[in-house]
C-alpha cells in the first residue's frame, strides 16, 4: 500500500525527498518514509522532531519500484 500511495503522490506532484525538507514541513506532512537501511542520524533527527514515519524496503529497491535515478533514505508526502 505505502508504494502504491507514493507513486501516486509522485504523479499528484505532492512529494518531498530527502531528510532535510521533511524536517523543515515538519507536521504539516501527511505521511513520512524512511529507508530500512536508513542511517541512524536520519532516524534520530526524525525522532527529535517528533515526525512519525513508516519504514519500507532498501534504498536500492524503492529506487527501482519507484523508477527514481537517485538514490534517497526518506520520501514524504504533502
Amino acid at each position: 500500500m505505502s508504494i502504491k500511495e507514493i507513486k501516486e503522490a509522485i504523479e499528484d506532484k505532492k512529494v518531498i525527498y530527502g531528510v532535510n525538507q521533511t524536517l523543515k514541513l515538519g507536521k504539516k506532512l501527511n505521511r513520512v518514509f524512511i529507508s530500512k537501511d536508513c542511517r541512524d542520524s536520519t532516524v534520530e533527527k526524525l525522532d527529535a522532531a517528533g515526525i512519525e514515519f513508516d519504514v519500507l524496503k532498501s534504498k536500492a529497491d524503492l529506487t527501482k519500484e519507484l523508477n527514481l535515478d537517485f538514490f534517497t533514505e526518506v520520501i514524504s508526502i504533502q
